[in-house]
């Protein structure tokens, strides 16, 4: 597994029946992922969670991906 990278910005567009996300990090990599509407939603609602849930002060980097 790589190691975690900072996330520099994310753009999205439609493209056929899918919705592309191009994620570029500080680095200058980019990752190109395709996903259904379906992804799209559960994603939104996953970021609205930890969004709205207490912060918590643990050291070390970002929490484990579910």
């Amino acid at each position: 597994m790589r190691p975690t990278q900072r996330l520099a910005r994310i753009l999205a567009t439609r493209s056929g029946d899918g919705i592309e996300l191009a994620i570029a990090t500080a680095t200058g990599e980019t990752l190109k992922v395709l996903a259904t509407q379906e992804q799209i939603d559960m994603l939104v609602d996953e970021l609205e969670d930890i969004l709205n849930s207490p912060t918590e002060d643990a050291p070390g980097g970002p929490p484990e991906a579910a």
